[in-house]
């Protein structure tokens, strides 16, 4: 507030002419102080005056800064506009009349524009009617519009009284200035109120009422259809339920004052299951980051300490997958047959030692590379030889698209084979033992060893270099190839139903790459729990009978012959077997090749 030195002058002087030491002036107030001061008057109100232009001035400030907010705010939406939405929503399919209606009244909410631009098309349709089913109804809005409209008025008319007040209080009608009895201090306080709760009215941004809870989003996914569960939590609802009591019962997650463990897991689930960032599962279950954060890790740690229980080594007997299909029956299961002495039949003393084994296959072996983020310094050693930095990924998968084991975390650069014998050589990695008489069957990444059945080299192998004009194999070797090939083809089913459920997977995510290494395991005890809970999964259905083309990588190639001579004599003579058996009934039954 500025005071004029002058005054302040002019007045102590006249109170110390007085010639008194009482306080008499002081005690008669401000009438008193007029009459011993004759143009006191007109200085207060020239400095009322100056405090109030420049509370005016304030004033005026703020709405010219609201202006340019508001102007910024428009050019920001241009991206996010309600014309780009109804123009969005025009191109989708499914869209009911209702819901569409609807969606135009919630794009009314810029925030709401923005998520519906930002989401990915086939996630736009259920996010809509969500929204739309939470929306409130045509008479609640309107008492919530009159309620707001009273409001407003009753803001007006304080605003205009207060603002009509100042204005009038600062014009040059002297004679009204003088019979007011409001001080300074207090039209300070009215006008700093008048203007800051008029700041707040306009920049304020509420929270979208209409969005469910954590706990209303729940009871609409596992109450709502079938479909939206698969969609949202990637399993049926009675998978879902009988996952959370497993978790319960044996104490690897507990409630918590806010949130439950079915809501914990599908935190979990949504983000593995869409990729989605962590500011868009705070919106989904109204939590804060370092909630959604601390679930997430916490449900990570228990469905990875499940990985013993469901990543188990392989059942050594003859798949039913081979024995009923008569392209690798019995070819991929041989009878061996070892003579280690024998005489002659008319003697007495004839004595044959015969070591009678089969050789099953008992699954799959093969690399997967899961796009990976990594700091800048690591980034060389994780660019495989696309291009792309990624995790190389060891699995073996059964033949009922079951995962047996899984070890994830090496540098996208190293070569499959590398990764196997580092496996091998380490009883610590738990790769499932191999008794005699089984194996696994390998792609041309690795050697052709005992245990580990690849095909021919510099032969045609992939499937679709058997289709066209020359689908028919011209050879032992192709045929046995073509066969191989087909049988193989189980593991990158299981890769791509994997993929399909986890999109996180396709996708290097931004975490800490430890983490990154347990979503690959905790992703595959997902995968085999499904399986085993539900066979007849939407996803698993899907893919039943068919084949998943393979392009072939630029890693095909053993990096080097770690396999003994003896071992590669097996696994050798193993093979050249399966072909010769092969290509003979092929010649006879040509057309069930």
């Amino acid at each position: 507030m500025s005071v004029d030195p002058s005054g302040q002058m002019n007045y102590v002087d006249d109170e110390a002419s007085t010639g008194s030491g009482d306080d008499v002036n002081m005690l008669e107030g401000r009438n008193k102080r007029q009459s011993v001061t004759p143009s006191s008057s007109g200085r207060r109100k020239r400095s009322r005056k100056a405090t109030g232009d420049a509370i005016v001035d304030a004033m005026l400030e703020i709405a010219a800064a609201s202006k340019l907010r508001a102007s910024a705010i428009m050019k920001n939406e241009d991206q996010f506009s309600i014309s780009k939405c109804i123009k969005v929503l025009d191109e989708m399919q499914g869209v009911d009349q209702r819901i569409y209606f609807l969606a135009l009244d919630l794009f009314e909410n810029p925030n709401a524009r923005e998520i519906f631009i930002s989401l990915k098309s086939d996630k736009r349709l259920p996010w809509l009617q969500r929204k739309c089913s939470s929306m409130p109804s045509s008479q609640m809005k309107y008492i919530a519009w009159l309620c707001g409209l009273v409001f407003f008025s009753e803001f007006f008319v304080f605003a205009l009284h207060y603002t009509g007040f100042i204005l009038f209080y600062f014009t040059d009608m002297s004679t009204c200035m003088d019979d007011l009895d409001l001080e300074l201090d207090e039209m300070e306080l009215v006008a700093a109120a008048a203007g800051y709760y008029y700041y707040n009215s306009i920049t304020r941004q509420t929270r979208c009422a209409s969005l469910p809870s954590g706990s209303g989003f729940m009871n609409e996914v596992l109450e709502g259809p079938d479909d939206l569960c698969r969609e949202m939590l990637r399993m049926d609802k009675h998978v879902f339920h009988k996952l959370c009591y497993t978790l319960r019962h044996r104490g690897m997650l507990r409630d918590t004052a806010g949130v439950m463990i079915e809501e914990q897991l599908a935190i979990f689930l949504s983000i593995v299951g869409h990729n989605e960032r962590n500011r868009v599962i705070q919106e989904r279950f109204q939590h804060s980051g370092e909630t959604i954060s601390r679930h997430f890790n916490n449900v990570l740690k228990a469905i990875k300490s499940l990985s013993r229980e469901f990543l188990q080594p392989p059942d050594f007997s003859t798949p039913p997958e081979i024995l009923k299909n008569n392209r690798f029956s019995p070819y991929f299961k041989v009878f061996i047959c070892n003579t280690v002495s024998f005489f002659f039949i008319p003697s007495p003393s004839l004595v044959i030692h015969l070591t009678l084994f089969t050789q099953d296959c008992v699954g799959v072996v093969d690399g997967m590379h899961i796009p990976a983020h990594v700091p800048a310094k690591d980034q060389s050693r994780f660019r495989n030889r696309k291009g792309v930095l990624s995790q190389n990924v060891l699995a073996a998968c059964t033949f009922d698209l079951q995962f047996i084991f899984v070890y994830p975390g090496w540098e996208g650069s190293v070569a499959d084979s590398r990764v196997l014998r580092a496996v091998l050589d380490d009883p610590d990695q738990n790769f499932p033992p191999i008794s005699q008489g089984k194996y696994y069957l390998v792609d041309t990444g690795y050697s052709n060893m005992e245990g580990f059945l690849a095909p021919y080299l510099g032969v045609r192998y992939h499937l679709h270099e058997y289709r066209g004009a020359n689908q028919l194999p011209r050879n032992a070797k192709e045929l046995f190839n073509h066969r191989h090939s087909s049988l193989r083809n189980v593991i990158q089913r299981a890769f791509d139903v994997l993929k399909t459920r986890f999109p996180i997977l396709k996708l290097a995510p931004q975490y800490a790459f430890h983490i990154q290494r347990d979503i690959v395991i905790a992703a595959c005890v997902l995968h085999n729990y499904i399986r085993r809970e539900e066979r007849l999964d939407w996803l698993f259905s899907s893919i039943e009978g068919a084949t998943v083309d393979e392009l072939p990588d630029f890693d095909e190639q053993p990096e080097l012959q770690f396999a003994s001579s003896y071992q590669e004599q097996i696994a050798s003579s193993l093979r050249e077997s399966i072909a010769t058996e092969m290509w003979n009934d092929f010649l006879n039954k040509w057309d069930q090749w």
